[in-house]
């Protein structure tokens, strides 16, 4: 829906003429603004309680109508709201560098095994250690225990990238690295699980599901700040990713040094994506979804403009799913929503890409 509806837009609003890189675009960024403010406010009254719009207002003013109203608002659906924008625009961001770096329309913040780094150290902690007999806590420390074994496995596959990028001078190289890299940690996960208990093996799976909830306000506030040193860095890296789009051969006779750039993207993707697998668990898709109708709604290729226009229609389409997932009875997973979003984009860009 949001895919046809930004589709409509973009080409009412850019059809008969082309889209200089200097021009503004106020238009498209209001209209983007709006329909995030609006699915902002669905969020916080839609779910298994109605809250009516006047006792959002109220309960938000500090004139609290009812504690069970306050309860739900504070604690559930405003924790929830804030990850999920967070997460919507650091997997977008992502997904628009990994992009441009390989010069693949569906490479995503993922493609280089990162979140496959992150579930080994998720279940090497769940199901590595019931192996041996231990039985950890359902508590606090349990779900610190996840993110920060996510953030380990997600840094450890960075950094081993890293390492190997000083001997792969290509980019293809590198890629193909990842991928391989990705399927030798699906394969030691696909053996934790084989060895794993009942109970470890089902608190790894509904990890794998993704999820908003259960976050406690330190928890988003490290969360808020690991993605704003990578937006920083992405923020940087905007002169090189438009360099790129002309090519490495003229990126270089531009004097611009592609391994430091390769690695600085490197670090703000792990940054960027690490962080949102760490806490909310691997959610696909958007990454690659978002940078693409951010390109089809602007009609331009200029970071400048794709990457906050990725980040505010990435956070459009996580708080769409994050709606769309608690409207139902029992809640669908977050993955199983943002997939029937991402497949029907990824559908028209092979398309598009074969019968251009």
């Amino acid at each position: 829906m949001l895919y046809l509806f930004c589709t409509i837009l973009g080409a009412g609003f850019h059809a008969g003429h082309i889209v200089k890189l200097k021009r503004s675009y106020y238009k498209e960024y209001a209209i983007i603004a709006i329909l995030l403010l609006a699915l902002v406010v669905l969020n916080l009254i839609l779910g298994s309680v109605i809250i009516p719009v006047k006792d959002i207002i109220s309960t938000l003013l500090g004139n609290h109508t009812s504690d069970f109203v306050s309860d739900i608002l504070f604690s559930l659906r405003i924790p929830k709201l804030i990850t999920a924008l967070m997460a919507g625009a650091a997997l977008s961001i992502c997904g628009l560098q990994m992009q441009t770096l390989f010069k693949n329309p569906l490479a995503d913040p993922y493609i280089l095994g990162i979140s496959s780094g992150a579930g080994l150290g998720v279940a090497f902690f769940v199901m590595g250690v019931s192996a041996f007999g231990i039985s950890l806590p359902s508590s606090l420390f349990f779900s610190l225990g996840i993110a920060t074994s996510a953030w380990i496995g997600a840094f450890a596959i960075t950094l081993l990238i890293l390492l190997v990028s000083y001997r792969l001078k290509d980019n293809i190289s590198l890629l193909i690295f990842g991928i391989m890299l990705g399927s030798a940690v699906s394969a030691l996960i696909s053996l934790f699980q084989y060895f794993s208990s009942t109970s470890a093996l089902k608190v790894f799976v509904l990890w794998t599901m993704g999820s908003f909830t259960g976050l406690n306000p330190g928890q988003i506030w490290v969360m808020f700040f690991l993605i704003l040193i990578g937006f920083a860095l992405s923020v940087y890296n905007i002169k090189d990713l438009n360099t790129l789009l002309m090519g490495e051969a003229y990126a270089k006779s531009l004097g611009v040094n592609l391994e430091k750039t390769r690695r600085r993207i490197l670090i703000a993707t792990t940054l960027l994506a690490g962080s949102v697998t760490a806490f909310c668990g691997p959610i696909g898709f958007i990454g690659i979804a978002a940078p693409h109708i951010a390109r089809l709604f602007f009609r331009n290729a200029d970071h400048k403009v794709l990457i906050p226009a990725t980040a505010l229609l990435g956070a459009v389409i996580m708080v769409f799913a994050d709606t769309a997932a608690q409207l139902s009875t029992p809640i669908i997973p977050i993955n199983t929503v943002s997939a029937l979003i991402g497949v029907p984009v990824i559908l028209a860009i092979i398309l598009k890409n074969r019968f251009v």
